[in-house]
């Protein structure tokens, strides 16, 4: 069984998407001849093949449709809606299987993706055979952890037990059941979806790893390695396992899995899907597209996040139309259109059963009251509301922790009320203590790391990070936990045009962002090589822009695309210490006497002798006035 890939079928390059109309377009590959339907709507571009899903047949466009929207096809007259990919007539009958549009904003051509194979869980299919009482059953531990027991084996999802995700903005809203680190250890598998601190606890996995340094765990092949920093973090596992994307792993016998990559983020997203005697369980987690839109319906079980929320924007930002009304109707508009969106999918896919999860966290830091208080969230009884208004013959199940579903009582009754467990009356279902001063104590132990004594860090950071080339100047400013300016902080710009540092914003056009950031989040991550999640997603930051335009490269690059390996600080170091002594010896200093009493025109005087002298160490370079260490680092 090969593994999954996603293969371009079509490229537009930047001049054909400019010619684009609103609405239907026919596009016809040129190697192949193979044919495209592209539709132009006001967000977002949609596409797939033009060919019936009925019986092959080639679509044209439908005289008869006023709103630009509807194809015909030519065989049987099917009609299909390009915005929505579903069939009109017939109606409810199917759903287009669309391909991914992806624009570049790099150099804006287009591609169209497609996954193949599109559906590999039906390889190797096996038929569905009874089910004992408790021979299956999914405990909710909390968040995105569950614990899922098929015969004799244990597999365990996204455990995150303990301490904060994203740095210090997120915490458990669920105390898991006291014994959740115990069950974590005796599992005989763990997957783990993605590299986000929520389903990616290390906080937990330094626990495990005291216990059980060598339990199995596995994840998809994404671009970016899920365990990318485990080398950092210092948790000693040793038996990580990076499985092909479409490709059945065995467990057993009877039990398999298959991991599947998301259609949007495929550098860091994946998706699950366990197979336990022909009865499957679809995970699809944080998922924004889930294997492309294509996804297995009438499943036993389904898993999905549900809440929103999960994102800075707009409770971080201000200035302009980012007023306490504007981000109160953007959010209740923000959750209505995800309730619905799942509500559809739900009903698109006809699950047995569905649970909602993947949600449940909090911002519980007295610090972050005000995201807490704005940033207002679906709950999983409003959406399980929501899908058996619209299906009433699907089993929803809102998950407390320690409850338990038993499978194969639900699929032989599903109004039997055994069929879900839940905990004895007197469990403690919601978190009222986080150890804030653990974790945060170690957060602020970056703030007096010894690089930050030298302004020329902030060079060093930036040119490791290695993101230039694009029109945006940043002004970085460092801030007390309440977005105060730190006294004695840094304040610095970023023109990322040529990676340069000014003192003064540049007289061209450019778009500009200024944005404030907790100093002892904003050091962790440099510190660390830490991608920016932990400031954004974490809500550690507050800013503003001009013009108000979301920068996908900038921001896609400081959260995806960082380098896999933290700056070499103690090569900084070592440097600034040769300048360091360089300096004394060619400016004839005293032993001890101070060096950063030196006035900005003596280090540039000095630094332009070091240059004319020293070979030993890397040169030292002074622009506008200013020093700028290592420039080629």
């Amino acid at each position: 069984m090969t593994s999954q890939v996603s293969k371009t079928v079509l490229r537009l390059e930047a001049e054909e998407v400019q010619t684009l109309k609103d609405g239907i377009n026919f596009k016809k590959q040129p190697e192949d001849g193979k044919c495209y339907i592209i539709y132009k709507g006001k967000d977002k571009m949609r596409a797939c093949r033009n060919q019936c899903k009925h019986q092959g047949g080639l679509f044209i466009k439908d005289i008869e449709d006023m709103d630009g929207r509807t194809v015909r096809c030519t065989k049987h007259y099917w009609k299909l809606n390009v915005a929505t990919m579903e069939y009109v007539n017939p109606p409810d009958s199917f759903m287009q299987d669309e391909l991914e549009a992806v624009l570049s904003d790099t150099d804006g051509s287009l591609e169209l993706l497609e996954l193949n194979p599109p559906d590999p869980w039906t390889a190797e299919p096996r038929e569905a055979q009874e089910l004992h009482a408790g021979e299956i059953t999914l405990t909710y531990i909390t968040h995105a952890c569950m614990e899922l027991k098929a015969g004799n084996k244990r597999m365990m999802f996204d455990p995150w037990l303990t301490g904060p995700a994203f740095a210090r903005g997120w915490w458990l809203l669920h105390e898991p059941p006291s014994d959740a680190m115990d069950r974590l250890s005796q599992a005989d598998l763990i997957y783990i979806s993605h590299m986000h601190s929520d389903h990616l606890s290390y906080p937990t996995l330094q626990q495990l790893s005291m216990k059980r340094p060598d339990i199995p765990i596995y994840v998809g092949d994404t671009s970016r390695p899920v365990f990318w920093y485990l080398e950092k973090s210092g948790v000693n596992l040793t038996n990580i396992n990076v499985v092909p994307f479409g490709v059945w792993q065995n467990v057993d016998e009877h039990l398999r899995f298959m991991i599947l990559m998301d259609g949007v983020h495929p550098e860091m997203d994946t998706c699950l899907i366990v197979e336990y005697k022909g009865h499957m369980i679809l995970n699809t987690v944080d998922c924004t597209r889930p294997n492309n839109g294509r996804l297995p319906h009438g499943v036993d079980v389904m898993l999905s996040d549900f809440a929103g929320g999960a994102s800075g924007f707009p409770m971080t930002f201000h200035g302009g139309k980012y007023t306490e009304s504007w981000k109160a109707g953007f959010i209740k508009n923000e959750r209505k259109k995800l309730l619905n969106y799942k509500t559809q999918l739900v009903k698109s896919l006809q699950p047995k059963i569905y649970c909602p999860f993947a949600g449940y966290f909090t911002e519980a830091h007295p610090s972050d009251r005000y995201i807490k208080e704005t940033n207002i969230k679906n709950s999983a009884a409003d959406l399980n509301e929501s899908i058996r208004k619209s299906c009433p013959n699907i089993l929803t199940w809102t998950p407390s922790p320690g409850s338990v579903l038993d499978l194969a009582l639900a699929l032989n009754d599903p109004s039997n009320r055994s069929a879900i467990t839940e905990p004895p009356n007197d469990t403690k279902i919601y978190k009222d203590s986080w150890d804030f001063d653990l974790y945060l104590d170690e957060l602020n132990a970056s703030i007096s790391a010894e690089i930050f004594k030298y302004k020329s860090w902030i060079q060093y950071y930036y040119k490791w990070a290695g993101f230039k080339g694009y029109n945006l100047v940043i002004r970085v400013i460092e801030t007390d936990d309440d977005f105060e300016p730190l006294k004695g902080g840094y304040d610095y710009l970023v023109d990322f045009l040529d990676l340069s540092f000014p003192d003064v914003r540049p007289e061209r056009d450019h778009a500009f962002e200024e944005i404030k950031n907790r100093v002892n989040v904003m050091r962790h991550v440099v510190l660390n090589g830490r991608l920016w999640d932990d400031l954004y997603i974490g809500f550690s930051n507050r800013m503003s822009r001009d013009p108000d335009v979301y920068h996908h490269r900038f921001w896609n690059h400081f959260q995806t695309e960082l380098p896999l390996s933290a700056p070499d600080w103690d090569g900084f170091l070592q440097t600034v210490c040769e300048i360091r002594n360089s300096c004394a010896l060619l400016l004839g200093l005293a032993s001890g006497e101070a060096f950063f009493d030196i006035t900005d025109p003596v280090f540039e005087e000095h630094v332009r002798k070091h240059n004319m002298h020293c070979t030993n160490v890397k040169p030292v370079n002074v622009l506008h006035g200013k020093q700028q260490m290592f420039p080629d680092v």
